[in-house]
């Protein structure tokens, strides 16, 4: 993993994995990295300070997605051994370990809100004043594997994307479920490319899809949730 700017294409630093990295993701204050992969951990790279990596998580199987939630000063690991975990990072064990109902494949946090996609379309729903229980779990309106999450930003609900170049929007109260729908993207005839991230712009809150068209990044066009 390597980190640079925004100007040149050289970096200015960089850590690796023993084997493939799979996420990471920034601390809100920009001075940390967290990565996580098929070695199982999770590291932390203390950017600013010139610190070297650590490993502060450890799962039973590959960590699939990860993210920080400053609002807790806690971080979050998803797995495909079938859990999520909670860390503060100045202790070595995990906060709380929180079985799910199958492998992690995808994750969002906007706090209170937090969203895990799993094997199986399964979509489970956490409210973060009690993590340690589901507040409610979704099958997929998508018919095909999921690939990403993201949350609204007013943490009333969220999109999911899957492999097979759709996404789907789902409100969480029940009074708007008529809302619901699912649109098709990221097909070119009959070629289709999965969705593989989804993001909110932070200030409009439209937000764009991302797919890969032979080898490519490619981004769709935004909407509004």
């Amino acid at each position: 993993m390597r980190s640079g700017n925004a100007v040149g294409s050289t970096p200015k630093a960089s850590i690796s994995h023993d084997h493939p990295v799979l996420c990471s993701a920034w601390k809100d204050d920009g001075t940390t990295v967290f990565s996580g992969g098929c070695d199982k951990q999770a590291k932390m790279w203390p950017l600013l300070s010139g610190g070297q990596p650590m490993t502060v998580a450890m799962h039973d199987a590959p960590i699939k997605e990860l993210a920080w939630i400053p609002e807790m000063n806690l971080w979050v690991t998803g797995s495909w051994d079938k859990t999520m975990k909670y860390w503060d990072t100045r202790q070595p064990n995990p906060a709380h370990t929180q079985a799910l109902p199958d492998r992690c494949y995808a994750l969002t946090v906007r706090y209170l809100l937090l969203v895990v996609g799993t094997a199986e379309r399964s979509l489970v729903v956490f409210n973060l004043q009690n993590r340690q229980t589901e507040f409610k779990r979704i099958t997929s309106s998508l018919k095909y594997q999921t690939r990403c999450v993201a949350a609204f930003p007013d943490q009333q609900g969220f999109l999911v994307g899957s492999i097979e170049g759709r996404v789907g929007v789902h409100h969480l109260n029940d009074s708007r479920q008529s809302k619901n729908f699912t649109f098709k993207c990221h097909r070119d005839g009959t070629e289709i490319y999965s969705v593989n991230s989804l993001n909110f712009h932070p200030v409009h809150h439209t937000f764009a899809t991302e797919s890969e068209v032979k080898g490519k990044p490619r981004v769709g066009t935004s909407g509004r949730k």
